[in-house]
């Protein structure tokens, strides 16, 4: 996709009020990164005590995954989530905003060297992340040492949309957004020895996925990573990311790639990358984004695991 380009169009009336709001939210960010930390987590008891739905699936989630915990653990749990959720929004704004060597002071990066290798062997790379709340600012600061392509989905409104791209390849100077259906691109970009961002562990729902367990749970989980994998003839890299309990900044890790991957067959490759997910989630699960539904999709015959939306 070319890159974003501002339009006269954004001037318009029914954008103004987007405006303010984007202009408040980067005065804040101004502030000391401690600062923020603070902010983000009165940002999270305010969307704990409003975001009735958000918190009823968080809840949810926790209940499902971490059975062994009584009801006190999983709500400490879950109001560290929300915590994570409001100092996420703020990264989210850091890592569009900041200037790039305010941002990369906070960046701890361990493991870069295996995606390099794969990459001096001409091979693409899949860097297999997750939905944790570091999401934005995990990328950012990877992209400020490699470059890094992106799967990406248009938001509806342009104004926005124009916004969250600037502020996401500010970082990569020749990254390409992919768009997230155009599969033949990103074959190519793989197959030209790029790597790519890639998140397989939310439910996309029945097409082009299979039942495997997470956390116990059948789980709709998506065979594409074993598609582009293969087609792509790419390594599959996992990647994580975790804000430091003292407030230090970031530790991102490149882990080893995963070793014959592609296997045997689909449902072995999506147990495998399910049993990944569920180990690095168990390692930091308050930073990780526990308010998607992730058991909508049922096997036929079973109850679904979630009420009905309000």
């Amino acid at each position: 996709m070319d890159r974003p380009h501002f339009r006269a169009y954004f001037l318009h009336p029914r954008f103004w009020l987007l405006w303010l709001g984007l202009g408040l939210l980067w005065l804040v960010v101004q502030l000391p990164y401690r600062v923020l930390l603070v902010l983000g987590r009165g940002l999270g008891v305010l969307m704990y005590r409003v975001a009735g739905e958000r918190r009823y699936i968080a809840e949810r989630n926790l209940e499902l995954c971490f059975p062994n915990l009584n009801a006190a653990e999983r709500e400490q749990l879950l109001k560290a989530n929300f915590a994570a959720l409001g100092i996420g929004f703020f990264e989210t704004a850091m890592g569009w905003w900041w200037a790039k060597s305010r941002l990369a002071r906070l960046g701890h990066i361990e493991g870069l060297e295996h995606l390099q290798q794969i990459q001096q062997q001409g091979q693409g790379v899949i860097l297999m992340a997750l939905h944790f709340t570091t999401l934005e600012l995990g990328a950012a600061l990877l992209g400020q040492v490699q470059t890094i392509d992106g799967m990406y989905r248009q938001h509806k409104n342009p104004l926005f949309d124009f916004i969250q791209r600037r502020g996401r390849e500010r970082h990569n100077a020749d990254a390409t957004a992919i768009e997230r259906d155009d599969i033949r691109a990103m074959l190519r970009v793989l197959r030209a020895g790029r790597a790519i961002w890639y998140a397989p562990d939310q439910d996309y729902g029945p097409k082009q996925s299979i039942f495997v367990p997470l956390f116990g749970i059948p789980a709709a989980t998506v065979t594409a990573t074993s598609k582009f994998a293969r087609l792509g003839k790419a390594r599959v890299v996992p990647f994580t990311q975790e804000r430091l309990a003292d407030g230090s900044g970031y530790r991102l890790v490149i882990h080893p790639p995963l070793a014959d991957f592609p296997g045997a067959s689909e449902e072995a490759d999506c147990r495998r990358i399910n049993q990944w997910i569920e180990e690095a989630v168990r390692r930091n699960p308050e930073q990780y984004l526990w308010v998607h539904r992730r058991f909508k999709t049922r096997p036929a015959g079973e109850p679904r695991l979630y009420r009905k939306r309000k």
